[in-house]
This record gives structure tokens, sequence and C-alpha cells, in this order.
């Protein structure tokens, strides 16, 4: 499984994601919008917007959160396969 996570350090659902990851002893590479040149154009021209958290997981962009919801907790531990407790 290879993972990428695109973020920023402001990002309140970023920092979700992140612990839900690391929770999970799930390995992810990191991408910080607002220090990699490009980042957020590469959001932008993926999902047509500039939203974040977002998930690459082998190749596939996965929005693991929802405005006004936050970070999908139940969808996401289904989605990787482990416990949501």
């Amino acid at each position: 499984m290879d993972l990428t996570v695109y973020s920023a350090s402001w990002c309140r659902d970023c920092r979700e994601a992140k612990r839900f990851l690391a929770k999970h002893n799930i390995p992810f590479t990191e991408i910080d919008i607002e220090e990699t040149p490009g980042a957020a154009e590469e959001v932008l021209a993926n999902v047509g917007k500039r939203a974040i958290p977002q998930f690459v997981l082998d190749g596939k962009w996965v929005q693991p959160y929802r405005p006004g919801r936050g970070f999908l907790h139940d969808e996401m531990a289904e989605l990787f396969g482990v416990s949501n407790s």
C-alpha cells in the first residue's frame, strides 16, 4: 500500500487524519501544500478544489473528510481495514 497525505500545518482535519493513521500504524508520506512547490496545484488538478486533507492511496485520490462533519473515521477505518474503536 502506498499512501500520500496532502495537508497543511494549520489544518485541523489534517491533524486528525494523521492521528488516525498513526493510531493504526498506517505508514504514509506527507506533502505539506504550504511548503512543497506545486502541491496545492496538484490537489486542485486532481480534485477540482483546494481541499485538504487528501489521501492518495495507490494512485487513487480519496477525500477523508466532509465539510461540517470533519474526518470520516468510520469510512476510513473500513477503507484501511482497521477497527474504529
